[in-house]
């Protein structure tokens, strides 16, 4: 496989045109830009099906190069997949779990003491090893203490946020989130930067916008390779769109943040022609997790004909939109039926650097290169976490859960919903139920929505269960999960004082350090 890899790596460099070209002469490896959307659903983009056909850039990008229909996150929930993508690791490996209790999805709020781990190589870091310049626009949420700073963990510039956009607050018993550039905060939500929770306007994502074409057309005017990382959440509740965007969709509000970002995204790629650098710069559009249908229909998107949304191991929570660009690389118009994960972008992006996955720790992420480039299908499981859980895994057209579980019976007598309109019976429970034994098993080209499981006696299910029995059982014999990171919370390290307050007259005085086992509901 080595060998199979360097040998796609120098059949890359074969193929930059002269254009690309560096002042030595040599070929320069081709600019990254991961496009990572927040909260957004499989049924999100008119190419998916959604039927206002509001997405006409997104659309076009998919014309113009590949689009995945079997495409996952590592985490039904933000933080952890977001710890994936930059890892290449499964969040049960880099820490991005709790232990607090069994299957509990956790993430990084600001009391949240953990973060990414030091011993954890982030995508930006290898990067720098091929002569990248990186940086990440938008949300972080790999931890906000300064320790976890995206600047210490490979990224050469940052214009965003630790942590959600959730707000406002009083300052007092929680602190506002603040905005970073570079290394200090340069403002707060709800603040410096305005979100109207009554009309939804905000102009973070044409801030958001703007920072991506700066970094681009100064990374082009020095010659450098660059890989941007556009971490953005208009869609994620409270959703937000700025003046011109609000009330132009006919899907509301969450329409309106869709929308916004679709001209966006049309506004990088028409720079990257205009720049001329559209032929060597490779683009993947993705998501961190299945539409939160919780916050459906005013602030939460489509997941299609699937299960269930955020938050949950159904293929509403996991499979997501997926399309890569690359003019005159990937063939236009194609649709990839391969079982791709956003871990893989961890290992394809280094495989498009020239360099390989680091040795000494066991990578999640496959090598997509083959899949865009020649059409090969490899097979692979997609193992689907909850925490501490294995809950499920697919292996080509089948999927098996072990474990299934919605939320508890007293959150969702409270309303808390994550599959409105969607009961199945003995699928959709809201109590755990263990199903090692006998996992359910669903086909999932016949029935996307997991609703009918195949018959225990069948003679597929016996033989389905065959091939999936050694994939699961060597993949738990060989885990090392890593040092959970989001066991431990403490109002005392919320934002009160992050660098650069001081400069601004925004430093809150924290309260008392008081550790406790933080609580994840669900």
């Amino acid at each position: 496989m080595a060998a199979v890899a360097a040998a796609m790596r120098w059949w890359l460099l074969l193929v930059m045109s002269a254009e690309v070209l560096g002042t030595s002469g040599t070929p320069q490896p081709p600019n990254i830009l991961l496009l990572l959307m927040d909260d957004m659903g499989w049924g999100d983009l008119g190419v998916y099906g959604e039927p206002s056909r509001e997405t006409p850039n997104l659309d076009r990008m998919a014309a113009e190069g590949m689009l995945f229909s079997n495409f996952y996150t590592a985490n039904p929930l933000c933080s952890p997949s977001r710890a994936a993508l930059l890892t290449g690791r499964l969040p049960i490996r880099n820490g991005f779990y709790t232990t607090n209790a069994q299957a509990r999805n956790a993430y990084t709020p600001q009391e949240i003491v953990g973060g990414i781990p030091d011993t954890e190589l982030l995508l930006p870091e290898l990067l720098k090893g091929a002569g990248y310049v990186s940086k990440i626009v938008g949300k972080w949420h790999l931890g906000h203490r300064p320790r976890f700073h995206p600047l210490k963990h490979g990224f050469d510039e940052w214009f965003g946020s630790p942590n959600c956009h959730f707000g406002p607050y009083d300052n007092r018993a929680r602190p506002n989130i603040p905005v970073y550039r570079d290394w200090e905060m340069v403002g707060r939500f709800y603040e410096e930067f305005p979100i109207n929770q009554n009309t939804g306007e905000a102009n973070l994502t044409q801030i958001y916008l703007q920072e991506a074409l700066d970094f681009i057309k100064r990374q082009q005017a020095a010659q450098h390779p660059f890989f941007l990382y556009w971490a953005i959440d208009a869609t994620h509740a409270p959703v937000y769109a700025s003046k011109p965007f609000l009330g132009t969709s006919q899907r509301g509000r969450y329409g309106d943040a869709v929308r916004e970002i679709d001209d966006s995204v049309g506004k990088i790629l028409n720079l990257l022609r205009d720049l001329k650098i559209a032929e060597n710069t490779f683009v993947f559009f993705t998501s961190d997790n299945g539409a939160a249908l919780i916050s459906a229909p005013k602030e939460g998107g489509s997941n299609g004909p699937f299960l269930c949304g955020k938050q949950t191991t159904f293929e509403g929570g996991m499979r997501e939109p997926a399309i890569v660009w690359w003019p005159g690389r990937i063939p236009a118009g194609q649709v990839s039926h391969q079982l791709g994960s956003i871990m893989d972008l961890f290992t394809t992006s280094l495989s498009l650097a020239g360099l390989e996955p680091p040795g000494d720790r066991v990578i999640d992420g496959l090598d997509l290169l083959p899949a865009m480039l020649q059409g090969q299908l490899m097979e692979r499981p997609i193992f689907y976490y909850r925490g501490n859980t294995l809950m499920a895994v697919t292996l080509g057209q089948y999927k098996a859960h072990f474990w299934t579980w919605t939320n508890s019976w007293e959150e969702f007598r409270q309303g808390v919903d994550f599959c409105p309109g969607q009961n199945v019976s003995g699928v959709t429970t809201h109590t755990q139920e263990e199903h090692t034994k006998l996992p359910l098993i669903f086909h999932l080209g016949r029935d996307p929505g997991e609703r009918y499981p195949l018959s225990f006696a069948s003679t597929e299910y016996l033989n389905v269960l065959g091939r999936i029995t050694p994939v699961v059982q060597q993949h738990q014999e060989a885990l090392v999960p890593g040092q959970p990171q989001l066991n431990v919370c403490n109002q005392a390290v919320m934002n009160w004082a992050p660098p650069g307050c001081e400069k601004l007259g925004k430093c809150l005085t924290p309260p008392e350090s008081v550790p406790v086992k933080c609580f994840w509901p669900h």
